[in-house]
């Protein structure tokens, strides 16, 4: 549709990996297996944190959190993704379109947030562990994640309300999904206000919480090595391992996407570095906090009638 000299377009094309029809079977197999695991992953997780008493702690309470934030990051993208490698009109509606970069935006900015305030629990949990209750009470968990979430919910709006209005010349989205990046790429002309937003929004989500981050693990450790038995020096690496390998995984691919020179690779680089982004970090959250975490498995088994929780049950 025109108005005047401005195009308002109903409907995308989603260019995807149509470069490469051969590979798109494969991706479609990965993809699909991936989204499944994710969904069963981080459902059990929600689950068993929900069913078991004995979960129902501040760690569990926030990994519940990330959980159904991975859920409907990638199930915001992914049934399109998959749809699209089978299909040879790959399209999206705009609105559609709008909604799921909303959607990508809001999940992925409040993960960044929650990953902090998981990075602060476990300082709680190690560093003051006698007033590990009081501080990490119920009522602070619950404003903590609502921070969270309103936090990158905002955000998200923020950025989608100023994309749309963007005047746009082309309806070729250079991607598999509608990522904000790739969709200011069709702009006319180039937004002065609209680099500053996404500058400002990706340092406040990216450098900003790395850092308390950081901050959080330098006390953390310096705790742990005054630790003198190896037993309870190996138990405090082992809570904090899971939450540093979800770190590094995340933030490793949301700075390599959102804090690096537009010209710094191809865009092939950037949908495989989006890929990954969106559906194996999410799948590997649940294998990760659950892999040698024996509490988890012990819930588990529980769900499923296999062992009594007791026998597998140890406090944080």
């Amino acid at each position: 549709m025109k108005g005047g000299n401005l195009t308002v377009w109903s409907f995308f094309f989603l260019e995807g990996f149509s470069r490469y029809p051969k590979l798109e079977i494969v991706l479609f197999v990965f993809s699909l297996v991936m989204y499944l695991i994710t969904l069963l992953g981080n459902s059990t997780l929600i689950l068993i944190t929900v069913l078991d008493s004995h979960l129902q702690t501040p760690m569990y309470f926030f990994l519940g959190n990330l959980s159904f934030m991975d859920i409907c990051y990638t199930s915001a993208s992914i049934p399109t993704l998959l749809v699209n490698l089978l299909s040879s009109q790959k399209t999206i509606v705009f609105s559609g379109c709008m909604v799921q970069m909303y959607l990508s935006l809001a999940m992925g900015s409040t993960e960044c947030v929650l990953l902090a305030v998981m990075a602060y629990d476990r300082y709680v949990a190690i560093c003051h562990p006698l007033r590990y209750p009081i501080i990490m009470n119920r009522q602070v968990c619950v404003q903590m994640a609502t921070v969270s979430w309103v936090t990158g919910c905002v955000t998200a709006l923020l950025e989608t309300s100023f994309a749309l209005r963007v005047p746009l010349c082309r309806n070729l989205i250079d991607h598999f999904t509608c990522e904000i990046l790739a969709v200011l790429k069709l702009a006319c002309t180039s937004s002065l206000l609209m680099d500053m937003i996404m500058l400002v929004v990706s340092v406040l989500l990216l450098p900003i919480p790395m850092l308390l981050i950081c901050i959080s693990y330098v006390f953390i450790l310096s705790t742990i090595l005054r630790i003198s038995s190896a037993e309870g020096r190996n138990k405090a690496f082992s809570t904090c391992g899971a939450h540093l390998t979800v770190v590094i995984l995340y933030f490793g691919a949301a700075l390599s996407m959102y804090l690096k020179p537009s010209s710094s690779s191809s865009q092939e680089v950037d949908k495989i570095i989006s890929l990954l982004y969106g559906v194996l970090t999410p799948m590997l959250n649940p294998i990760i906090y659950s892999l040698r975490n024996k509490e988890v498995k012990g819930a588990v088994r529980k769900v499923l009638g296999q062992t009594p929780l007791y026998q597998t049950h140890e406090n944080l």
